[in-house]
């Protein structure tokens, strides 16, 4: 009834045939898992390839979003309102305080860069320092308004590291050592339900401080 050309056996692959097209593929499925899933979603870089395409770093968001998300879903669980409300009172309290500690500092060497920024509610910012490995920076931050979650990280050449993360910071002042050449700096999320002002102050030994959102 149907007129159809089989292929003969000759035609269909060999047994080794399919193994070897098996072990290709799976070959290459490993090192894209490796080169650029891991990078890119958890921050996982073992050959160094996702750092030199900059996959690294978003890995690093990513899995950073992923922590804070959590830590404010157990903290919403563990608190009421009333006690959520208390934190964010207590910390407008400790930021007027710190931003008062830090007053000081100011009236020294003047400082080389500064930004203000304003985070709607769920808003990100990046600002890097381009620096070389052992140079030092000094840096103060205020947060008006309410409070943000950040990570002060550095990344180039295929390395990273985490220098600090805060959450519900309303500012705060330090030094940036720099671990290997590469871009040193800060990352904001404002995680509250009101606009935030962020100013930072830098000087010290760096070659440009820049936008990296």
């Amino acid at each position: 009834m149907f007129n159809s050309n089989r292929p003969s056996l000759e035609e269909l692959p060999s047994s080794a045939q399919l193994l070897k097209s098996t072990v290709i593929a799976g070959v290459s499925a490993v090192a894209i898992l490796v080169t650029v899933v891991l990078p890119a979603e958890y921050g996982i870089d073992p050959t160094r390839i996702g750092g030199v395409l900059g996959l690294t770093e978003m890995g690093e968001i990513k899995t950073q979003l992923a922590e804070e998300a959590e830590m404010d879903r157990q903290m919403m669980e563990a608190e009421g309102d009333q006690s959520s409300l208390l934190n964010d009172i207590f910390g407008l309290f400790v930021g007027a305080a710190q931003a008062q500690e830090a007053t000081p500092a100011e009236e020294g060497e003047a400082w080389r860069d500064e930004i203000t920024f304003t985070l709607a509610p769920g808003d990100s910012a990046e600002w890097k320092l381009v620096m070389e490995e052992g140079q030092t920076a000094e840096y103060l931050m205020t947060v008006e308004g309410g409070r943000v979650n950040f990570d002060l990280h550095g990344h180039g050449g295929g390395d990273s590291v985490t220098y600090e993360k805060g959450r519900g910071s309303t500012g705060g002042e330090g030094e940036i050592v720099a671990d290997f050449d590469g871009e040193h700096g800060w990352f904001w999320r404002n995680r509250d339900s009101t606009e935030v002002t962020v100013t930072l102050r830098v000087r010290g030994e760096y070659a440009e401080f820049k936008d990296a959102s």
